[in-house]
């Protein structure tokens, strides 16, 4: 194994630190709540990652959406770029980039610039939807032609080859170069909700993450489909499974206080699926929201797949999820309104489930 691919490994499976059974990351969306503005949520993630890092977290991973009113992380690069300059040795990446919408040179040019930038730290994670509406997703894929989800096996082969600048000769992108590209590259890991990425990384023998957080039921199936999947490569001698998870940690005697965070999270994620996206709303307006029987079976679903309460059930929480699904490592997301009571969360889980400083 050369030296490259022992970093590569090294740099996909995390260390627990301090007494922690697993490492723990997270994954945010730079959330703008009701009566914020974009630059106040990126200020927050800013100043989340440099505390993050203080704290023992892993990894920081930022998300690519589009035409949603409360995510302002629509360039995960840019977020990324400013991110590794306000932070000196956590990991950073997207959780993810969604290759269906780039071309595969642009993205390999963008994580070859982040590696340059801040070297054996940027992770790339991919995913296969358009992370928008079907309207906005034709917009962004003005100009790729009829590639969709559906030639993702084939994008993802095309961004590898440029990562590694190993096209076979006679290829048409055989003289071609994807500037800068460093001695090392970001480690790619596949991102699903469903069994085909999860096969995919399998078969690849890719690190896998899973977005637990919002398809709960198919967590399972789809981390026993990549295992059974797995094919050992370069990359991994065997399977590497992270999963992401809704987490709210409130002080001790806040309990209700967490389930009120929830429900304004919730009604934020009913409205986006119903086509009504806007920023997170309050917990006072969740409150005062007169929910139907559909709406109200939505929330208690939505309610029911988030860990949350006094930062002792959390850490337990996440330790009995991460034992069940076997996930290697978990990346907690806190989708709430105010940035304060988000930062003061994840400093809770972080002390509770056993972190300590890099």
């Amino acid at each position: 194994m050369s030296t490259e691919d022992q970093q590569t490994r090294g740099d996909i499976r995390g260390t627990a630190r301090g007494s922690a059974p697993a490492p723990l990351s997270i994954l945010d969306l730079a959330p703008i709540g009701a009566g914020f503005t974009p630059a106040q949520a990126l200020a927050a993630t800013t100043t989340l990652a440099r505390s993050a890092e203080e704290w023992g977290y892993h990894r920081f991973w930022v998300a690519e959406h589009h035409g949603m009113p409360g995510v302002a992380s629509s360039s995960p690069a840019v977020l990324l770029a400013h991110l590794g300059a306000n932070t000196r040795t956590m990991r950073l990446g997207s959780g993810g980039v969604m290759l269906p919408n780039h071309a595969p040179l642009v993205v390999a040019e963008q994580f070859g610039l982040l590696e340059a930038l801040h070297p054996g730290r940027i992770d790339l994670g991919l995913g296969r939807a358009p992370g928008t509406d079907q309207a906005t997703a034709r917009a962004l894929r003005r100009g790729l032609g009829d590639e969709g989800a559906d030639d993702f096996p084939q994008q993802l082969a095309e961004l590898t080859h440029f990562l590694d600048g190993d096209f076979p000769s006679g290829h048409p992108y055989h003289r071609l170069t994807a500037v800068p590209r460093s001695a090392g590259r970001p480690p790619i890991w596949l991102l699903g909700s469903s069994g085909f990425s999860a096969q995919l990384s399998g078969r690849l023998g890719l690190p896998f993450a899973f977005a637990h957080h919002f398809s709960a039921a198919n967590t399972v199936p789809a981390l026993d489909l990549y295992r059974s999947s797995f094919r050992p490569s370069e990359v991994l001698d065997e399977p590497y499974a992270l999963i992401g998870v809704g987490a709210i940690a409130v002080p001790e005697g806040g309990r209700e206080q967490a389930r009120r965070l929830g429900r304004s999270a919730a009604l934020g994620m009913m409205r986006l699926r119903q086509g009504r996206p806007g920023p997170i709303p309050t917990p006072e307006e969740a409150e005062s929201y007169a929910y139907n029987a559909a709406e109200t079976e939505f929330v208690e679903s939505w309610l029911g797949n988030l860990v949350m309460g006094e930062p002792g059930e959390v850490a337990d929480g996440l330790e009995e999820l991460r034992k069940r699904t076997g996930a290697d490592e978990l990346m907690v997301t806190s989708h709430i309104h105010g940035h304060e009571v988000r930062h003061r969360s994840y400093g809770l889980i972080a002390e509770a489930y056993g972190l300590t400083a890099a």
